[in-house]
């Protein structure tokens, strides 16, 4: 790989594109009560996603860019239940009518330190509150070291479908800098709780770049990960964003690998998991051919969002507790982040969003360019120009920074269509930015592109 490319492409800081425009773009919300005509606006009938967001754990993992809040106690969680409870009703009174909910995902935080009675009653007020479709897929994401079997249990009985599980590294050395300690044998036992409940679509987090990481140990890494068989695998590079999360100046900077050690972890990483019979998913995932993931791949449903590659299709997304965004057809809205904040809204009894964004006809023409490109690595400018009223040369022409990719090599323009060289995907996000009319306007530093 050339080191000319890695250092003006690899080294940029760039958003990873989970949505357009990225979340540093929204503003305060200049009238709150849109949020309510949003929810009202929604189809009846129509399949609408759901996000819920716990921000607690119970100890700082170093390289962390969640909002979490470290606690030892368990009130402020039950708290922080009781308001989102009382949230699920606020949202259910704005709607005034039956939701479709048919997707589901527990973020944190690490959700799974509820109890669980708590997540079954929180299953149980989405399904009452709000409305569920006929069928739902329900997300969690789980740190193995705190998985209990009552937990386990409890989330096969309540309908989960998926679970997530953080490994990031099995490295010792690694662990001790990021102030994560995760044997394999407490990953296996998770692992073995969770399909006895009957969750069998695990997925597994890995991530390069960090303190210390050699290709060796990233490759240590993933055999280890793939003897345990998870239907996926989401590696991340890691994003080292210490004025934005202070407790990442607990991570030894000097220890950092630079561009270059980044990418041999990241296709060594890459090359083990295809080796092993796990299909490449865009950017950062990896999946069985069987799974669901794979299957939308092949077939051009592929999407991204919030939580990255995804087979959701909704185009609704209702979030729900503190720093929660949610998307509907007019845009985004996000709650409020600070967790007292977000409280205090609800105990007034007002819908906790804080923030937003209306979206325009241009953010749509440009946001559905991005997922494609980010998705498929190519894109018919032409055809999804045409879905959204716009010309092609709205896009294409006196396009600097797409002109400098192709004429970098990065990428291939024929006609209208815009595809990624095979050997430059690992910095995609160089070439989603190309679209992106908002960056470097937000004042926001973004993670490296590779």
């Amino acid at each position: 790989m050339s080191q000319a490319i890695l250092e003006k492409y690899g080294e940029a800081r760039l958003p990873r594109y989970t949505s357009y425009p990225t979340a540093p773009h929204f503003a305060a919300l200049e009238d709150p009560l849109a949020y309510a005509d949003w929810l009202r606006s929604v189809d009846a009938g129509e399949r609408v996603s759901a996000y819920l967001h716990i921000p607690f754990c119970r100890s700082m993992c170093w390289y962390c860019g969640c909002h979490t809040t470290i606690t030892a106690r368990d009130r402020p969680i039950l708290e922080y239940l009781e308001c989102l409870h009382n949230e699920i009703d606020l949202v259910a009174a704005a709607r005034r009518e039956a939701l479709s909910i048919g997707e589901i995902h527990f973020g944190g935080g690490t959700p799974t330190i509820i109890p669980p009675d708590a997540f079954a009653a929180l299953i149980a007020a989405m399904r009452d509150r709000l409305g569920f479709a006929g069928d739902v897929n329900i997300a969690v994401e789980i740190d193995p070291r705190t998985l209990t079997a009552d937990m386990a249990e409890t989330l096969g009985a309540a309908g989960v479908t998926r679970a997530s599980l953080g490994v990031q590294s099995f490295d010792p050395v690694v662990q001790k800098a990021i102030n994560r300690i995760q044997s394999v044998d407490a990953t296996a036992r998770a692992v073995d709780r969770l399909r006895h409940a009957g969750i069998s679509s695990l997925s597994f987090d890995l991530i390069y770049g960090l303190p210390h990481q050699t290709v060796k140990s990233c490759i240590e890494t993933v055999e280890a990960a793939i003897a345990l068989r998870p239907s996926r695998f989401a590696v991340f590079g890691y994003a080292h964003v210490p004025g934005f999360k202070k407790h990442q100046r607990l991570i030894d900077e000097t220890v950092l690998p630079d561009a270059h050690a980044r990418h041999e972890q990241a296709e060594a990483i890459a090359t083990a998991l295809v080796a092993a019979g796990y299909e490449r998913i865009g950017l950062d995932h990896f999946s069985l051919p069987e799974d669901e993931l794979s299957v939308s791949q092949r077939t051009g449903r592929l999407h991204r969002n919030f939580q990255g590659y995804t087979t959701d299709e909704c185009r609704t997304l209702i979030g729900f507790g503190a720093s929660a965004i949610g998307r509907f057809e007019q845009g985004y809205v996000q709650n409020a982040v600070p967790i007292g904040q977000y409280q205090e809204h609800v105990r007034r009894g007002e819908l906790a969003a804080s923030r937003g964004y209306r979206l325009t006809a241009e953010d749509r023409f440009r946001a559905e360019l991005i997922e494609r490109v980010m998705c498929d690595f190519r894109v018919d400018v032409a055809a999804v120009a045409g879905r959204h009223g716009f010309d092609a040369a709205t896009i294409l022409s006196g396009n600097v920074a797409l002109d400098a990719l192709r004429s970098d090599g990065l990428v291939v323009i024929d006609g209208a269509t815009v595809e990624v060289e095979e050997r430059y995907r690992f910095v995609v996000r160089a070439v989603a930015a190309a679209f992106d009319a908002y960056l470097g306007t937000s004042g926001r530093t973004y993670s490296k592109a590779a």
